[in-house]
């Protein structure tokens, strides 16, 4: 659905037409004028299955955000309490928790939440997504970013409906009437994945976060169960990861720049009609996003007005 010029909800326009609205995505428009508008801040939830996905996903976008003043708040929708190959059940999740806690203290994140639900077990409940649907109100978002749902993890894609389903939801005022409805429904995004089928991530923004990539490298650092300790022994690399604290990082901070890079890379052109050929070409790192149809859908100009970081005065 699309909202007329009278603030009413369409449906005379194709779904189709969305990815056409930002097509026309370029640098002279990403830059407004002194006025207040320009200059407005928005409150930006972010949800990911596990506690490390929201850092990973969109840790540098959220650390150029918090320079802005922007308020984000990271919700990790499940404990993590089996992710690892040691540990499990509350010392595991405690140890998660306080983890990410740190990690989103780096990144300048105002607020940090992890629910109480199980790793591997998550479902698209009636509870849980009035818990996701509460949680996005009492933030008053206007922008609200999660997994698509088509991914690997059940968890991943369960996050992904959960917030899909509460799209719309949070604006009816007798559905979990003790949380007052948002007035506006926000503007929902995914994050970036590269899973084909039923459809590829079609980015609609591309952040270059090489000014903040060595903030998010010790943010990711600082969650030493996953990256040290577990995603290693899950892919039986566990034995090239340096017992030096200093070493470590260092081989992390790699292993991040081979990721990160690649983004940059596979949505090079993106980068180039934000920022043009020269400054598009010399980003080294990003995270995408794409718009989600569920939602509000804005304009190119308070697209870049979420994502103020493509005019000419912006650091490089």
């Amino acid at each position: 659905m699309f909202p007329s010029s009278d603030g009413r909800w369409s449906r005379a326009l194709p779904i189709a037409l969305s990815a056409l609205l930002f097509s026309g995505l370029s640098a002279p428009s990403a830059r407004g004028d002194d006025s207040k508008e320009s200059s407005k801040t928005y409150r930006v939830i972010v949800f990911g299955a596990h506690p490390d996905d929201c850092e990973l996903s969109t840790g540098g976008t959220a650390a150029r955000w918090a320079k802005l003043g922007y308020p984000v708040k990271f919700v990790s929708v499940t404990n993590g309490d089996i992710g690892h190959h040691e540990m499990a059940g509350g010392p595991l999740a405690r140890r998660r928790t306080a983890e990410v806690q740190e990690a989103d203290k780096i990144l300048g994140v105002q607020e940090t939440q992890v629910l109480d639900n199980h790793d591997g077990e998550l479902l698209p409940t009636l509870e849980n997504r009035k818990a996701v649907t509460k949680l996005i109100r009492e933030w008053k978002a206007d922008v609200v970013i999660a997994h698509r749902p088509n991914d690997y993890h059940p968890d991943h894609r369960y996050t992904g409906i959960l917030v899909q389903d509460a799209a719309f939801m949070v604006t009816v005022p007798n559905f979990c009437p003790d949380v007052p409805a948002l007035e506006h429904n926000p503007i929902f995004l995914y994050s970036q994945d590269r899973f084909q089928k039923p459809n590829p991530f079609v980015p609609d923004v591309v952040v270059p976060i090489d000014p903040v990539f060595d903030q998010k490298v010790d943010a990711i650092n600082a969650m030493p169960s996953q990256f040290h300790e577990w995603n290693p022994w899950l892919g039986r690399y566990e034995n090239e990861v340096p017992k030096d604290p200093a070493a470590r990082k260092d081989w992390l901070k790699k292993r991040l720049e081979e990721r990160y890079g690649a983004a940059a890379d596979r949505f090079r052109d993106k980068l180039v009609e934000l920022l043009g050929p020269e400054r598009g070409e010399a980003v080294q790192f990003a995270e995408a996003f794409e718009v989600c149809e569920y939602g509000r859908q804005p304009s190119k100009e308070e697209l870049l007005k979420i994502f103020p970081f493509f005019g000419e005065s912006e650091e490089k």
